[in-house]
């Protein structure tokens, strides 16, 4: 099973996500490398700008579009904040600050005993299906007490670009 911390940060109290040591956004941009580099973005392809744009493309949660984080992010989301043709949740969004602007989205699966994400998908992008990432599995009780005792940072945690291809490198 994975190890799962929620975090707020800034002022507008987003919400953001580790797995297992690594922030969410580390593990989108590591699924998402090829298939943005398949479709010759227009952003700048030096190695540094190509990391930025890839750990920079989600932002977290603003804590007024999730309403109630705790039913959020155990699967009982606001409908506005849900992908009904997969019945997935946001769990992260734009970094303009219009969450549905380039959302990700999991399926959260809480049951007992574990809550589980999988899944992944960009809406905007349909024919990138499901993203390599997960899935994740939380141990329910640890899961709560982590969404519970979410720990504000002032500014945003992922300050440091890790080297390409290394999920726990932020």
């Amino acid at each position: 099973m994975q190890h799962i911390e929620f975090f707020t940060y800034a002022t507008a109290r987003l919400w953001g996500v580790r797995v297992d040591g690594a922030d969410l956004r580390v593990h989108a941009a590591e699924a998402t490398r090829p298939l943005w580099l398949q479709e010759e973005s227009a952003y700048e392809r030096t190695p540094e700008r190509t990391e930025e744009f890839l750990l920079k493309q989600y932002s977290g949660l603003t804590e007024a579009d999730l309403g109630n984080p705790v039913r959020h992010f155990l699967g009982d989301a606001t409908p506005e904040l849900r992908h009904p043709p997969t019945d997935a949740t946001a769990v992260l969004g734009c970094p303009c600050g219009i969450w549905d602007c380039w959302p990700l989205f999991t399926r959260i699966t809480a049951t007992p005993e574990t809550v589980t994400w999988s899944g992944f998908r960009q809406p905007h992008r349909p024919a990138w299906g499901d993203l390599p990432v997960g899935p994740f599995v939380f141990p329910r009780p640890a899961y709560e007490h982590a969404l519970t005792h979410a720990v504000h940072h002032v500014e945003d945690p992922l300050t440091a670009l890790p080297p390409a291809g290394t999920a726990g490198g932020a």
